[in-house]
């Protein structure tokens, strides 16, 4: 069974950062591309960044291009969402998602906010 449990959301204000991981199962993730995505209140799921199965190719949605970072080590089977100068625009449950069956975790709520 995919499982794919989110951690590392919180509180934080404007300009602050906060690092998520996702941890996952159930599948050979170091032969997985993986995705973020997220979905802020009262909106639907929105597209955040993408990662290879090897790290390389990191693609961003315009919105988060030089303020957040993807990354994975396949070791651990875990992937990752460094997340700086986040703004109140930014507040959104962020889930991880395995493309290749669109599944995805039960989020981490992330809130931006002073």
């Amino acid at each position: 069974e995919v499982q794919l449990v989110e951690s590392g959301g919180g509180l934080v204000q404007p300009g602050g950062s906060l690092r998520l991981s996702c941890a996952v199962s159930g599948f050979t993730f170091s032969s997985s591309a993986m995705s973020w995505v997220r979905q802020a209140p009262g909106k639907g799921l929105e597209w955040v960044s993408s990662i290879t199965s090897t790290g390389g190719s990191p693609s961003y949605a315009h919105f988060v291009k030089g303020r957040f970072t993807i990354s994975r080590d396949n070791a651990k089977n875990t992937l990752y969402l460094q997340m700086n100068s986040l703004q109140p625009e930014d507040t959104a449950v962020y889930y991880c998602r395995l493309p290749s069956t669109g599944t995805r975790g039960q989020g981490t709520q992330v809130t931006v906010s002073s």
